[in-house]
């Protein structure tokens, strides 16, 4: 029996159209807030505690932005969701020494492409899901990398 690693990620903005990113604190990289989905939770359940457990906001999820694949690569399947904050207060946790708001354009370099990319898929007008397999490597494959480097 295959067992998949199901991930949940939101794209959360501003008042200013700004895109909510944080700073790992297991390697040097910013990525949406998200994770892991938990046995028991749906993915948008999920990707609401996960936001509050890495940056402590309240969202609420407004819609499926896209749905990404390794397969046959990997068995590994990433929903990412469009939120709106509904409360709490942006901070720090265990996961994330930094959270902020960045322009679009403006993200920093060591932010992961995969999230880029979702971001951009996120922030396209368009009502329908996207539905991809991406071509280069996972956030988990570039973090791991970056630990076993010297």
């Amino acid at each position: 029996m295959t067992t998949f690693r199901v991930g949940v990620f939101a794209t959360i903005r501003d008042e200013h159209g700004r895109v909510l990113l944080c700073h790992r604190t297991d390697c040097d990289w910013w990525n949406q807030p998200g994770g892991g989905l938990e046995s028991g939770e749906t993915p948008w359940q999920g990707v609401v505690r996960e936001v509050r457990e890495e940056c402590g906001l309240e969202v609420a999820v407004e819609r499926l932005a896209g749905v990404y694949s390794w397969a046959p690569k990997k068995d590994e399947i990433i929903f990412s969701f469009v939120c709106r904050v509904t409360g709490g207060t942006l901070g720090t946790s265990d996961e994330a020494d930094d959270a902020r708001y960045f322009a679009p354009d403006a993200f920093l370099p060591n932010t992961f492409p995969e999230h880029v990319s979702r971001i951009r898929g996120a922030l396209r007008d368009e009502p329908a899901t996207l539905l991809r397999v991406p071509s280069g490597p996972s956030s988990r494959e570039i973090a791991q990398g970056e630990r076993r480097a010297p």
